[in-house]
C-alpha cells in the first residue's frame, strides 16, 4: 500500500475476528446501500475495502452472472476473504483504494465503510467515477459520526500525555466531506445522484460494548502503534470515557451511529 492513505504509514493490523464481533450491525448498512443499486447490465462488480469478504460474496447472490472483485489493503482481512472465493466469479486482491485502477471499466463499484480512511476525496471521487463503464454505478457508504463521543473522546485523549510523547502529533485520520460536497461533485462529474444519511441505533451487549466495537475499526490505527502494555493502559482510560458517554442500560448499550450513503450513476 502507498502512503496516500494515512493507514499505510501507521500500518494498522486489522483483526477479522474483532471486526466481525458485531457483524449483524456492521452488515446492515451494506445491504441498505446495495439495495438501492440498479440491477440492469451488471457484468463486473468491484468491492473496494472488502475486508473479510463475507459481504462481498453476497454480491454474487445479487448478480450471479457477474465477475466480482474484492480489493483491500489488509493481508489479514484478505487471508479470511480468500477462503470464500469460488473463482472465476469471485476473486480478491491486495490493493490500495487511492491508487486502484482497472484495465477494464466496471459496471458497479461498491465501497462500504472504507473511503473515510482514504485522503483527498476531491481527487478520489473523480478517479473512481472514471473507472465506471457508461451508465455504471458508484455506491458508497461511509461513517459520518466523527462528532460522536467515540471520536471526540479519542481525539482528546491523543492530545494528552503520555500519548502525545508516545504517538507524536495527531495526523488526519478521516476524510469524509459534507453531503452537499458529494452531491455537487458527483453532479459536476455527470452523474445522477441518490444521497441520504441514516442514524442507526444499535443495542450492543456485553461489558463496555462500545469499546469492543471501536477496537475493530476506529481504534486500530492507534493500537497498532502501541506495545502490549501501552495498549492495555490506553484501552482502560479510553474505555472509562466511553462507558460514561454510553452507559449500559438494562437491555444493553444504545449506540447511535450516523452513516452517509450515495449511489451515483454515470451518464452514457
Amino acid at each position: 500500500m502507498t502512503n496516500t492513505n494515512p493507514l499505510s504509514s501507521i500500518r494498522a493490523r486489522w483483526d477479522p475476528h474483532q471486526y466481525q464481533r458485531f457483524s449483524d450491525e456492521r452488515s446492515r448498512p451494506f445491504f441498505d446501500l446495495v439495495g438501492r443499486v440498479p440491477d440492469d447490465d451488471v457484468r463486473t462488480v468491484a468491492d473496494l475495502g472488502c475486508g473479510p469478504g463475507n459481504l462481498t460474496s453476497t454480491l454474487l447472490d445479487r448478480w450471479p452472472e457477474a465477475r466480482v472483485v474484492g480489493v483491500d489493503n489488509s493481508p489479514e482481512m484478505l487471508a479470511s476473504a480468500t477462503r470464500l472465493a469460488p473463482p472465476p466469479h469471485l476473486v480478491f486482491t491486495l490493493g490500495d483504494i487511492a491508487t486502484w485502477r482497472s484495465v477494464q471499466p466496471f459496471d458497479r463499484i461498491v465501497s462500504n465503510a472504507a473511503l473515510q480512511w482514504v485522503a483527498d476525496h476531491p481527487h478520489l471521487i473523480p478517479h473512481l467515477v472514471s473507472q465506471l463503464a457508461p451508465r455504471g454505478v458508484l455506491a458508497v457508504q461511509m461513517p459520518n459520526n466523527f462528532s460522536a463521543p467515540t471520536h471526540t473522546c479519542l481525539e482528546a485523549l491523543l492530545e494528552q500525555e503520555p500519548w502525545v510523547s508516545i504517538l507524536g502529533p495527531r495526523q488526519p485520520q478521516y476524510f469524509v466531506q459534507t453531503p452537499t460536497w458529494y452531491a455537487d461533485t458527483l453532479h459536476d462529474l455527470g452523474c445522477t445522484v441518490d444521497l441520504w444519511e441514516t442514524i442507526y441505533y444499535h443495542v450492543l451487549t456485553g461489558p463496555n460494548a462500545v469499546l469492543e466495537w471501536v477496537k475493530g475499526t476506529a481504534l486500530r490505527p492507534t493500537l497498532s502503534r502501541l506495545n502490549a502494555e501501552q495498549q492495555r493502559e490506553f484501552q482502560t482510560v479510553y474505555g472509562d470515557k466511553l462507558r460514561a458517554a454510553y452507559p449500559e442500560g438494562p437491555h444493553g448499550t444504545l449506540f447511535p451511529f450516523r452513516r452517509l450513503f450515495f449511489v451515483a450513476r454515470r451518464r452514457a
